[in-house]
């Protein structure tokens, strides 16, 4: 008979391809490094071959590896929603999800209506914050979960969810777009989107001003609906009022957004892993255009 699979072996199997490192590993899933060690050496003797290759310090998947981890994160998924499916009733306490304000108004009202719904005894707290900031809480255990703009950066260890297009937005109202230089209202210097509108500008050579600043994005909207100013913004987060501007007006192509799920692997709970399901439901359109394909 084949040997099966064991689920805990495969959780820390993930975590170290998601990490790197056994070292990291072992803090993630609350293990000593000779246990972790332990685990892989009888999950590749379960498997017949060896899934890790050292590369220095880290430790790189070989090709049956990356075979393996698709394989084991439907497995050690699945086997989440299981036990959370028999746990819901019984969930309590607090989880605590940061998101930027550009997501903020689209998404959380029906995350939090759900989630409070299935889940009415846990108190959820919210945290708006610029991604930059987020993945600073991640990174220091102060929160469960975080919706964040992923970038080559901040989407290492995140889980893309959601793509939507990066659009460049003036007011309906007014003719702010045809100013010269156009003057901008955007995120503070470490804003990825800021970035990304100054290069693309600069590249059409067409000149271009700071005008507003803010990390908030309702204060950006404001700057721009009162026709004062351009600015760029993800699809989901476009108001009334706006107009979108392409290249007809003179504004060059935007790449495309990506919205990740960052995850607390200090401290795993049922909680965050009950939020995080809601969160890819409810965000998810990678998934089902993929299965299109």
């Amino acid at each position: 008979m084949t040997a099966m699979l064991d689920p805990d072996q495969l959780r820390t199997f993930v975590a170290i391809a998601e990490t790197g490192s056994f070292t990291r590993a072992a803090e993630v899933v609350h293990k000593t490094q000779s246990a972790v060690s332990m685990q892989m050496k009888r999950l590749e003797e379960r498997v017949g071959r060896p899934v890790f290759v050292r590369d220095g310090r880290a430790s790189r998947l070989t090709e049956d590896g990356e075979r393996l981890l698709d394989f084991a994160r439907r497995i050690v998924k699945l086997n989440m929603e299981a036990v959370l499916s028999f746990a819901d009733a019984a969930l309590s306490g607090r989880v605590c999800l940061g998101v930027p304000d550009d997501y903020a108004d689209r998404y959380l009202p029906d995350i939090m209506a759900r989630f409070s719904h299935t889940h009415p005894s846990v108190e959820l707290t919210v945290l708006c914050e610029p991604t930059s900031e987020l993945v600073q809480h991640i990174a220091a255990g102060s929160i469960d979960l975080a919706i964040i703009t992923a970038t080559e950066i901040t989407a290492r260890n995140a889980h893309v969810i959601r793509r939507e297009r990066l659009l460049w937005v003036s007011s309906a109202r007014h003719s702010v777009h045809l100013e010269t230089p156009v003057p901008l209202a955007l995120g503070r210097t470490t804003c990825q989107w800021r970035e990304i509108a100054v290069s693309r500008l600069a590249g059409a050579g067409r000149s271009h001003r700071i005008l507003y600043t803010s990390p908030n994005s309702g204060a950006v909207a404001a700057a721009v609906l009162a026709g004062l100013a351009v600015s760029v913004f993800p699809e989901s987060a476009l108001r009334p009022g706006m107009r979108v501007l392409g290249s007809g007006d003179g504004y060059p192509p935007l790449p495309p957004c990506d919205i990740g799920l960052l995850r607390n692997r200090h401290e795993p709970s049922l909680l965050a892993d009950a939020l995080a399901q809601h969160i890819v439901q409810g965000l998810d359109n990678l998934t089902e255009s993929e299965a299109a394909q």
